[in-house]
């Protein structure tokens, strides 16, 4: 049976059981920065199982896209060695928001399992928790298994919890029993082995409790069901497989990388181990880029800049020299992209983005052969055996240089690689990235979600109007609920309705006033803390305000105009970006305020001054046709359909807003924007640069601030012409430049020829100490390049001898000494600088030939010159 076919028969099966078929969300969580990627298929739904979202269905199942490769559940260094460890794989799951419980859901699985996949009765074998009796029985009543074959597991085994607190429960496992010829061989080998025999294939959730703070479990008024079945492995058992990289998930991409490295797979378990690292992480690869994330040097994207260059440095290990990774995607795409268009909607694109990073690897790993062979170096003169483990995890983790790289050096060279010492570093550094992460959101969310339950939070009125009416439903200060504010305070207010637009999706927060009665107050900000609830930042003018007040809102409108204006600018910004750049451009991020708007994009390259006017020209162009801009309110999947650009990975509801101009943008959004284009005025941009690799940055003015923008620049224009007296500035500057060029050329050979001068005169100053002749003086006003200049020529014209220098230049004085090489056995240039500096209150050092250095105390410099004959005759006496 194809994977396709087992993916789509789940699908089926719980279609026709009433569950709705939900899209898998993306590998990026949104709203949730307790998780760095999405590990299962539960994590869309988390908000539906701790009742703070409500979906029109009850029942869902999926097919989910899971990454485990950072933080908490981190597979990545096992992959390639075992069957079943992945880093992405896919999540089947069934879901029941409230509606059926225990019963059924072991009912859907047992007839999925033996009559849907033929799976053979006598083989399964089910654990459930050791006191989820009711659990038992109805596995014995409605699935027909014998008590002989359900075993009964504590809570690290079947026991299953969101959090330290929160909705939880026991679960049940469904397993196969391969045959003894998969498992160790052991007389003790049973359910709960770590060998391969008894294969776990579906986990099945029964949510039923509430943990509190004192870890008391209370009932829930409506339990729930999470259920997960790994894709990978119930493909592997009805393919008849006992390597999940067997099955068709894996073998044509396998097939392609046999092509590359012209090795066979099977052939060599060394050479096996890298195909299927290869073949893993090429998915994790392709699924991440797909769903927007870049590799980059934090977070989410140094994990994938990580698997790249793992993936990369496999591909070296099978002797291929050159980028290779993106002629993966394409077999990659063959496999998935049936339920994953986006896959081949983004193929080029990831193509591109891989060969950046596969070649960046490379000049990497050359820097980091360098560094390595330095700790080499050092522990073999330290007459060390062990390679410390701290030196090479930096350089794991500033370089990405890989751990069996470096081990393999070592061993080359007779040393010992201190491992433990690597992997405290490591774990060290999954502990930093486990607490920023865990951050502070999700603690300050808590009491937000109270409000939103308590208050039903608050509708907003500000698409249709910028004045309300409104009731004051409560007030927070320092975090805490407060019943009432007085003035000069500064606190947060939650309103039923609101017309200030609350910071979201890029677009800063309105500001305003709110006022009463001897009540008026400055909003100074507006945030969308959660869906459906706005906190108003306010400070207390006059009066005072208390719960339940009734209150005037008033947008500030210049600024909201203004904002508009920038959103709805951005809007056409993309559309010109895709159209003149490629369609490989994709929003990396934006923000849209009253004074600028900033529009993040994918692309490797710098745009060129003709790309930035071209961008300009045509989004001029559109605000010069006055385009209406429709705002259409849609199901979600019609708008897809309909072609609406969405950011991909963002969490959209089931209706959204589609903001269209004609015929040339349309996009999902819930911001604010112009009825026409004309209304934006101007365009201008004023910036463009990197923000990190393949992410390039734009910064725009419109309206009066690109009209501010364009004085400034004509007003600095005409002041130049005026300083220049001439209508034709750049050309007068073309020719200053040039002059002075020549102007500086004539200096540097006057400076040469006084040199060459006052060598000869300080020829007649050296000295002789114990037979070797030294010069030691100071001439102001020299640059550092000029002194050295003037050192060579006395070097030079001297023979063999001790020169020191020093001149002073802007309060700072440069110092430098000079040996001449048949000394350096009994003279150090780099000595000789240490101690005049230190007389000279000042700090230097260098090589035996040459050395520089400088003092800003001028006053000590002469008694430091004049101490040089001491320091060479104590030298050679």
């Amino acid at each position: 049976m194809k994977s396709s076919d087992i993916r789509k028969a789940f699908l089926d099966y719980f279609f026709s059981k009433g569950h709705e078929r939900v899209k898998s969300s993306s590998l990026i969580p949104r709203n949730d920065p307790t998780l760095l990627f999405t590990n299962a298929g539960m994590v869309q739904f988390k908000s539906v199982f701790l009742g703070e979202e409500k979906r029109l269905y009850t029942r869902a199942a999926t097919c989910q896209k899971c990454l485990r490769a950072g933080g908490k559940h981190n597979d990545l260094e096992n992959v390639g060695h075992t069957a079943r460890h992945h880093t992405f794989f896919e999540m089947l799951g069934n879901f029941s928001f409230g509606n059926y419980f225990k019963k059924d859901a072991i009912i859907f699985a047992w007839e999925l399992l033996t009559e849907c996949f033929k799976l053979p009765k006598d083989k399964l074998w089910v654990s459930v928790f050791e006191e989820d009796d009711e659990a038992a029985e109805l596995w014995k009543e409605f699935a027909g298994i014998a008590a002989g074959k359900i075993v009964r597991l504590g809570a690290k085994d079947n026991f299953w919890q969101m959090g330290d607190t929160g909705p939880c429960g026991p679960c049940s496992e469904i397993i196969i029993d391969q045959g003894e010829h998969v498992g160790c061989g052991k007389p003790e080998c049973k359910v709960g082995c770590d060998c391969d025999r008894f294969l776990e294939l579906w986990n099945l959730v029964f949510m039923q409790y509430n943990r509190d703070e004192s870890g008391t479990l209370t009932p829930l008024p409506k339990p729930s069901i999470d259920t997960g079945m790994g894709l990978e492995r119930v493909s592997a058992v009805l393919q008849k497989k006992l390597n999940n990289f067997d099955t068709d998930l894996f073998s044509p991409i396998i097939s392609t990388i046999e092509s590359c490295a012209n090795i066979s797979y099977g052939r060599k378990p060394e050479s096996d181990t890298s195909m299927r690292v290869i073949a893993d992480h090429i998915r994790a690869i392709g699924f991440l880029i797909a769903d927007g994330l870049m590799p980059s040097n934090e977070g989410r994207g140094y994990v994938l800049r990580r698997i790249i260059r793992r993936a990369s440095r496999h591909a070296k290990l099978l002797g291929i020299s050159e980028p290779v990774l993106y002629k993966f995607i394409e077999p990659l795409s063959d496999v998935m992209s049936g339920l994953y268009p986006e896959l081949i909607e983004e193929k080029e694109r990831t193509s591109k983005v891989l060969r950046f990073e596969e070649e960046r690897f490379s000049r990497t790993l050359e820097q980091g052969i360098k560094i390595i062979d330095e700790i080499i170096a050092k522990t073999k003169n330290a007459g060390l055996k062990l390679v410390p483990g701290d030196e090479i995890f930096k350089l794991y983790d500033t370089y990405g240089f890989p751990l069996d790289l470096a081990r393999d050096i070592a061993t080359d060279n007779g040393l010992i690689l201190d491992e433990d010492g690597f992997h405290r570093e490591m774990e060290m550094q999954r502990e930093r990235a486990r607490a920023s992460w865990v951050g502070e959101e999700d603690a300050v969310a808590s009491i937000y979600r109270e409000l939103l339950s308590e208050t039903g939070g608050t509708e907003f009125v500000g698409y249709e109007t910028m004045q309300s009416d409104s009731v004051v439903r409560a007030i927070l200060k320092d975090g805490k609920v407060i019943k009432e504010a007085l003035k000069d305070e500064d606190v947060e207010i939650f309103m039923d309705k609101t017309p200030f637009y609350g910071e979201s999706g890029g677009q800063a927060g309105d500001t305003g006033e709110i006022a009463s009665d001897g009540f008026r107050a400055v909003v100074k900000d507006t945030k969308k803390v959660l869906e459906g609830l706005h906190s108003h930042i306010i400070r207390i003018k006059e009066g005072r305000l208390r719960v339940w007040d009734k209150v005037y809102c008033s947008v500030d409108v210049h600024k909201r105009n203004a904002t508009m204006r920038n959103h709805t600018a951005t809007h056409l910004l993309q559309a010109s970006l895709r159209s003149i750049v490629g369609e490989h451009v994709k929003q990396a991020g934006s923000l849209v305020a009253p004074d600028r708007l900033r529009f993040d994009f994918t692309h490797f390259f710098p745009l060129g001054n003709n790309e930035i006017e071209e961008i300009e020209d045509m989004v001029n162009q559109k605000i010069l046709e006055n385009l209406n801009v429709d705002t259409t309110t849609m199901d979600i999947k019609d708008a897809i359909v309909s072609g609406a650009t969405a950011l991909f990975g963002e969490k959209y509801g089931e209706t959204v807003r589609v903001i269209n101009i004609h015929a040339f943008s349309s996009e999902l959004c819930g911001g604010t924007h112009c009825k026409t284009t004309g209304e934006i005025g101007s365009f201008v941009v004023v910036s463009e640069g990197s923000v990190a690799s393949g992410i390039r940055r734009i910064e725009a003015l419109t309206g009066a601030a690109a009209l501010g923008h364009f004085r400034r620049e004509e007003h600095e224009l005409r002041k130049i012409s005026e300083i220049l007296k001439t209508d034709t500035p750049s050309e007068k500057i073309e020719k200053l430049i040039a002059e002075i060029k020549e102007t500086e050329k004539e200096i540097e050979r006057l400076k040469s020829r006084a040199a060459s001068e006052s060598s000869a005169s300080l020829i007649n100053k050296a000295r002789d100490i114990n037979g070797i002749k030294v010069i030691s003086y100071r001439i102001d006003g020299l640059e550092k390049k000029d002194l050295r200049v003037l050192a060579d020529n006395l070097k030079e014209k001297l023979g063999s001898g001790v020169i020191v220098l020093a001149s002073t230049r802007d309060g700072d004085a440069a110092i430098l000494s000079m040996v001449t090489k048949d000394l350096t056995d009994k003279i150090k240039a780099g000595a000789i600088l240490k101690d005049v500096a230190h007389i000279a209150g000042g700090r230097g050092g260098g090589k035996p030939e040459m050395a520089e250095g400088g003092t800003k105390e001028i006053d000590k410099l002469d008694k430091a010159l004049e101490a040089v004959y001491d320091i060479i005759k104590k030298a050679v006496s």
